[in-house]
């Protein structure tokens, strides 16, 4: 076996980052790539002395005590971005790692690699939040899969109840761990970082403690981006983006599923807690009010919903495209297409945006509305933010624990089940229905002095193929941007 880690997880100029490898073999080598619309190899090195290290029981809890392996010096020329570390050994076995260069000035927008989610998903060394753990480390090794797969438009967990045979046998013959389906930077930001690039965007990067970590983090910068699945977060990273937004920053949420657990960080960053549903065995549990609890954001308890920030939330969305839930037309159905979202578009109401790319898949957020004379608008009797305006919305579904898919820890509690009891007042079949028919909502909403649009899914990068999809995410971006370029 090798494996291999890198900490910290990003760095500026003239900062060093450390790689922990372990491998049985003799020697390895290794090159680092920066990935983009052109993966560039910027270092590699070859005939390195091999090292055997710890492969402790609670590694997954713990993280790794390994020794370190080698140092890596950013260097000054290296763009911000994501960068591969590709490492083989004498034997022939490959294995990958990853960090994150920081730009040193602003730039034309942060996005913030959803990495607290790789986390939760990972079930390298032992438990994930998903197989029965509570705490995981990031000071570990990531399953094959997370940072890249053949084929990810293929190899999407949008698809995976379509799979044919010959679909499962290429997944899993890859070596690729299934949970590597729901986060990583292989399904979702790198697809969205080749789309950026090939449209000139200058973008800087940041992992999601970066936002716990530095609170000035996206200063200067005129958009905040998150993609793909985004689904834990500190209150340190909630405080971060909400005060750039309030201050005049703009936030693009092109992701689903957005902060909808909360999550807790230790001092250094190497462990990260959230009890989701087992709410009464996390230490910082009250029956009257517990602000920091690691379960939902828009629990009562917590009493902070995460549509303040976003605009909607996975309790009013669901699952689409997935086994127990619509399918739609795997996309938005438009409403408002005189809006300055699809200027330059040929949408009209009631058109279909991204349903070929099944944009609206996998995971959805929304909101509660209404019909007012042929306009969809917020009842507002949920958390939703005053002005949100709704854009475009697709049928989702909550799963009741019974419909879920295998492989789930026995203590999996169904969100329609959990959103009942903590949100209704009591799991029962009547207050479920209430909630089990939700929608993907996206929208805009201005907080503060910034704006905020949401697109309400995880799978928006996978529509950027799509001409309309991709003059949409064009309109937002460029918006933003000039908003802050115009004098005050």
């Amino acid at each position: 076996m090798i494996a291999a880690y890198c900490w910290p997880q990003s760095a500026k100029a003239n900062e060093e980052i450390v790689v922990y490898c372990h491998t049985e073999a003799k020697s390895f080598q290794y090159e680092i790539v920066r990935q983009g619309i052109e993966d560039k190899t910027v270092l590699s090195e070859t005939n390195i002395s091999g090292r055997t290290q710890n492969i402790a029981d609670n590694i997954a809890e713990q993280g790794c005590d390994w020794d370190p392996t080698f140092v890596i010096s950013i260097d000054p020329d290296w763009r911000a971005g994501l960068y591969l570390v590709r490492l083989e050994d004498s034997d022939g076995r490959q294995t990958e790692a990853f960090f994150v260069v920081r730009a040193v000035e602003p730039t034309d927008a942060m996005l913030v690699l959803s990495t607290s989610t790789w986390n939760a998903y990972n079930t390298w060394g032992g438990l994930s939040y998903y197989t029965g753990g509570y705490v995981v480390s990031p000071m570990r090794p990531l399953q094959p899969g997370f940072l890249t797969k053949a084929e990810p438009y293929r190899n999407r967990i949008a698809r995976f109840k379509q799979w044919t045979s010959a679909d499962r046998e290429a997944f899993f013959g890859s070596g690729y761990d299934p949970w590597t389906m729901a986060a990583g930077w292989s399904n979702w930001e790198r697809l969205f970082v080749n789309w950026a690039e090939q449209e000139g965007y200058n973008l800087n990067y940041a992992v999601s403690h970066d936002l716990d970590q530095y609170p000035n983090l996206l200063d200067g910068h005129p958009v905040y981006i998150s993609v793909g699945h985004d689904e834990y977060w500190s209150a340190a990273m909630r405080d971060t983006v909400e005060k750039y937004i309030d201050s005049g920053g703009n936030a693009a949420f092109f992701s689903g599923n957005t902060s909808f657990w909360q999550a807790r960080f230790n001092g250094d960053y190497r462990q990260m807690t959230s009890y989701k549903c087992q709410i009464k065995d996390d230490p910082v549990y009250h029956p009257e009010h517990a602000p920091t609890l690691s379960t939902m954001w828009c629990d009562p308890l917590v009493g902070r919903p995460e549509s303040e920030m976003t605009g909607v939330s996975f309790t009013r969305g669901g699952y689409a495209h997935m086994p127990n839930a619509p399918d739609g037309t795997g996309g938005y159905s438009i409403c408002q297409p005189n809006h300055w979202v699809f200027q330059g578009t040929s949408l009209r109401s009631g058109d279909t945006l991204g349903g070929e790319e099944i944009i609206v898949g996998y995971e959805c957020d929304g909101c509660e509305f209404k019909n007012e004379s042929g306009k969809l608008v917020p009842t507002y009797e949920d958390d939703t933010p005053k002005g949100f305006e709704i854009l475009g919305t697709a049928p989702a579904h909550l799963w009741e624990t019974q419909e879920a898919p295998g492989q789930l820890a026995e203590n999996y509690i169904g969100e329609l089940n959990w959103v009942a009891e903590r949100i209704g007042g009591a799991d029962t079949p009547a207050i479920r229905e209430r909630f089990a028919s939700g929608n993907a909502v996206m929208g805009t909403f201005r907080r503060g002095a910034g704006e905020v649009f949401t697109s309400g899914c995880t799978d928006w990068a996978y529509g950027l193929t799509n001409e309309m999809v991709s003059r949409v995410t064009n309109n937002i971006l460029s918006r933003f941007i000039q908003a802050q370029e115009k004098p005050s």
